[in-house]
Order: structure tokens, then C-alpha cells, then sequence
């Protein structure tokens, strides 16, 4: 009977306070004589359709025309704002999502007093109720804010990026201009016209070869230096360990800034290079090629590599010794060793964190925005042979008002980083042998 879904369940229930709770929300609460739980029902859905009546019929109205009457300054026409009209509609659909939760909450509530009956108990006073649910479910009061907190600033910011990508919004669309659905054409657009789909592949390409090295070169960087410094013969260690967290401690764009000048026609490194005799070096130029992107990649784990070397420090400190000594006996050598015994466990314990780095990076907005942010190179739209995916964003939709194709981009990063993440974790080691190192 409890295997099978709640409407089935209430709608095959013979209890007319079942069947009153279906019709309206709460009125089998009050006719249990549960009178606050009931209240509670029946003022949510009373404040649902009077907010469906004085507003939410009209958003959701506008949610699916976004707007019928364009605004004329000029004739006083204020006319619909497309946007907010789509944002408005998204709220009323967010609070008809809640309200349809809050309605199987109720059934399943007057489901659980019925059986409880039929067992000879009685529901229990509402107080006592609120206390024994905060006992038993605890974690979901704790939770319930900032669930909240993320649905409203995360979810919902979310939710409308998404939406934007199925319309017309941006360029010569914008408001006081109605804004149109246009269902796929955004990512059409973005995969198939000239010019537009060419940058997106190109970027694409080099956004993930710039995602793998850089994530190589910080974890691998990070744990040699960390090897090196776990070594019982270096000498000053929390000396040599100063350097890295300096760097770390820095804030970003500083460090980014700081390199932008030493690299520039005007830095330092140009002016001992004209000092000997040579030329001006364009290493951040717009014809720079190969050159800024070495640089990037040099500034990145100039940043990054700290925070990869205080992570394996501390897992470094948990590795069992005897296991060391074991294979020196056997006649393994150092190489050998890292090999088969450190790197494995190393990377079985920070895979999670491993994947987190390789979605940053490929999301590393800062790195080329204040390496060189600005530049448009011919045989690109709008972009530069060093910007990522999320730089190329940027541009489109923040300098150049290209909104929906922004939003579309934005959907594929998404998609592309999260199939991703989620294919190399339950391939890894991670996760399929989780006790393997308990």
C-alpha cells in the first residue's frame, strides 16, 4: 500500500477526511481536529489564490506572451517590459511549484493521522507535533534557509539565464523593443552561422587544452613542491614553505595586474631586454600567439600552485612509512615508489577536489581578462586566441549586448563542464572503490 503514489493512495483511501483534504487543502486536518495544522493548510491556499487573483494569473499570462504592447516614448505608450514580465512569470511558476508540494505535503499528513487511527492513536497537539518534528527531522529546519537562501539567489538567477537563451533578447531587441521565444535559435545561431560558430569551436578547443594543462601543471607542481619540502634532508623548511603562501595570500587580480606590467612594452622585463640591445618583446600583444598563452599558464600556477601544495602536504602526512620501507626492501626505487604508492593515493584522496580544479580553470574568468581583456583579433567574433568560453561570454553579452547567444553559451558551458565532472568521477577510483584506503 505505502509503495504506491500519494494521489493513488488518497484517491483509493475511504476516508472522507482524505477525500476533504483533496478537494480543499487542510479541511481534513480541521475535520481530524487537528484545527492549527488545518489553518495553516488553508491560509497558504487562500494566500495563493489571492495572489493568483490580484497578479499571478496576469504573470503567468505574460510569462507566456512576454508582452503584447510596445512602449512609444514618444506617443506616452509605457508599454510591457518584456523582462520583467519573463522574471515575474518565473516567480509565479516557482510559487505554483511550491504550493503543489505544499498540497502533497497535506495529503500526505492526513494519510499518516488516518493510519495512525486505524492503530487506535491520536494525532498528536500541534505544539508536541512541531517538537517531534524538529526531533525527528532536524536536519530539515537547519536546512530550510539556506535552501531558501540558494534557491533564491542561485536557482532562480539560474533558471531565468536559461530562459533568456530561448529568446531573442539582446542587440537591437532590447527594451522598451518586446522580446520574442525563439526556442533553439540561439543555439543555432551559435553552431551553425558563419563567424559565430567558427570562434565558439576554436575557443572551445582551446579552453579545453587550457582546462587540462593548467590543471596538470597546478596539481603536479603542487605536489612535487610539496614532496620536496616533506623530504627529512631539506633543510629550512617553513622558510622555503613562506614563498608559496605569500603568493597564495595575495589577492588574485593583484598578482594578475603585477604580471600584466612586468610583461608589457613598459616593464621591467622590456626594459633590461632593450637594455641589452633587443627589441621590445609584444608579450601580451594582440599578435602575441603562443607567447600569452605560456604566460597565462605561468601566472596560473604562479597563483594556483600553493593551494595544490598546503593539499598534499597535509595528505602527505598521512602516509603510512612502512609501506615505504616495505618497497625499499623489495628493491623499488624512488620513482617506483611515487608510482605506485604515493600518486595513487594522493589522487584517490583529492579526485573531488581535482575535478573542482579542472571546472575552475576552464571557468577561469580573471586570468586573460586582465592579461589582456579588450582585445578582438581578426577570425574571431568578438574575441581574442587567449579568451575561454567564459571570457567570449562575457563580451557577447555584457559588452556587446548579445544576451540570448550569451545565455546560450553560458547553457553549453554548463553542460559541457558537468557531463564532464560527473563522467570522470563515477570512472574514478574515488568513487567506485571508496574503501580501498580506509
Amino acid at each position: 500500500m505505502n509503495g504506491k503514489p500519494l494521489i493513488l493512495r488518497a484517491v483509493q483511501c475511504p476516508s472522507p477526511r482524505v477525500k476533504a483534504s483533496m478537494v480543499l487543502m487542510g479541511l481534513g486536518q480541521i475535520l481530524s481536529r487537528e484545527y492549527i495544522k488545518g489553518m495553516l493548510y488553508l491560509a497558504a491556499l487562500a494566500a495563493y489564490v489571492g495572489y493568483l487573483g490580484v497578479v499571478g494569473i496576469t504573470d503567468l499570462a505574460g510569462f507566456i506572451t512576454l508582452g503584447t504592447v510596445e512602449a512609444d516614448p514618444w506617443l506616452g505608450t509605457a508599454g510591457d517590459d518584456s523582462i520583467i514580465m519573463m522574471l515575474r512569470g518565473l516567480l509565479a511558476i516557482v510559487l505554483t511549484v511550491g504550493i503543489v508540494l505544499l498540497y502533497r505535503s497535506n495529503l500526505r499528513d492526513i494519510l499518516e493521522t488516518e493510519q495512525l487511527g486505524l492503530y487506535g492513536g491520536n494525532a498528536l497537539p500541534f505544539p508536541e507535533a512541531v517538537r517531534h518534528f524538529m526531533d525527528r527531522k532536524f536536519y530539515i529546519v537547519a536546512l530550510a534557509l539556506p535552501v531558501l537562501g540558494v534557491m533564491v539567489f542561485n536557482i532562480i538567477p539560474i533558471l531565468f539565464m536559461i530562459l533568456i537563451s530561448f529568446t531573442n533578447y539582446g542587440g537591437n531587441i532590447i527594451p522598451p523593443k518586446l522580446v520574442d521565444w525563439t526556442g533553439l535559435d540561439s543555439f543555432r545561431r551559435v553552431l551553425s552561422l558563419s563567424g559565430i560558430r567558427e570562434t565558439f569551436f576554436r575557443i572551445l578547443g582551446w579552453n579545453l587544452i587550457w582546462a587540462l594543462a593548467s590543471t596538470a601543471v597546478n596539481y603536479f607542481g603542487g605536489l612535487g613542491l610539496a614532496l620536496l619540502l616533506n623530504k627529512k634532508c631539506f633543510k629550512f623548511k617553513k622558510f622555503w614553505r613562506m614563498f608559496p603562501i605569500i603568493a597564495y595570500a595575495v589577492p588574485g587580480f593583484i598578482t594578475l595586474l603585477a604580471f600584466k606590467f612586468l610583461f608589457s612594452y613598459g616593464g621591467p622585463i622590456n626594459y633590461y631586454i632593450t637594455q641589452a640591445g633587443s627589441s621590445a618583446v609584444g608579450f601580451l600583444d594582440i599578435d602575441a600567439g603562443l607567447k600569452a598563452k605560456l604566460i597565462g599558464l605561468g601566472v596560473n600556477a604562479w597563483i594556483s600552485i600553493p593551494t595544490s601544495m598546503l593539499l598534499a602536504t597535509g595528505i602527505l602526512s598521512n602516509m603510512n612509512e612502512s609501506l615505504y620501507e616495505a618497497a625499499s626492501i623489495d628493491g623499488a626505487s624512488p620513482w617506483q615508489q611515487f608510482k605506485k604508492i604515493t600518486l595513487p593515493f594522493v589522487v584517490f584522496s583529492t579526485t573531488p577536489v581535482l575535478i573542482t580544479n579542472f571546472i575552475g580553470n576552464f571557468n577561469n574568468f580573471g586570468i586573460f581578462y586582465f592579461l589582456r581583456g579588450g582585445l578582438y583579433m581578426d577570425g574571431y567574433f568578438l574575441a581574442s586566441d587567449t579568451d575561454l568560453l567564459i571570457n567570449w561570454l562575457y563580451n557577447l553579452s555584457i559588452d556587446n549586448n548579445y544576451y540570448s547567444i550569451g545565455a546560450a553559451v553560458s547553457l553549453i558551458i554548463f553542460i559541457i563542464t558537468s557531463v564532464l565532472s560527473l563522467s570522470v568521477y563515477v570512472r574514478s577510483n574515488a568513487y567506485r572503490k571508496e574503501d580501498t584506503y580506509r
